[in-house]
């Protein structure tokens, strides 16, 4: 069986962050390497950089079980009233921030989930 490497580009660009940060760090564990090194290099390509967006949302699809706590940390990360993160929080799916760079998008998808939430990150 040959490798696909444009089937592997494409599934690649349909992961989340978190999904392509499992997967570096499994490479890593698998390998003993770093991705330091290689993702300057992959940068340098076309490839590598058409795969990792530069921009991305993070969007709350459900508040889970603990309402009350989503909505305080959607009033802390969006610097809303506490009714209108209440609003964003009960009108799922709600985009919480827009057009971010993915490791802040990364941080406050785990800030959300700590909470409670279920977060997808696009």
């Amino acid at each position: 069986m040959a490798f696909d490497k444009a089937k592997f580009i494409e599934e690649l660009k349909s992961m989340t962050v978190l999904e392509l940060n499992d997967l570096v760090k499994a490479i890593e564990e698998e390998f003993g390497v770093s991705a330091a090194a290689p993702v300057a290099v992959a940068a340098a390509g076309g490839d590598a950089a058409a795969a990792a967006p530069s921009e991305v949302s993070v969007i709350l699809t459900s508040p889970g079980a603990a309402k009350i706590a989503v909505v305080k940390v959607v009033k802390e990360i969006t610097g809303l009233g506490l009714k209108e993160a209440k609003d964003l929080v009960d009108n799922v799916p709600s985009p919480i921030k827009e057009g971010i760079a993915p490791e802040e998008a990364e941080a406050l998808q785990a800030k959300l989930e700590e909470a409670g939430a279920v977060v997808e990150v696009k």
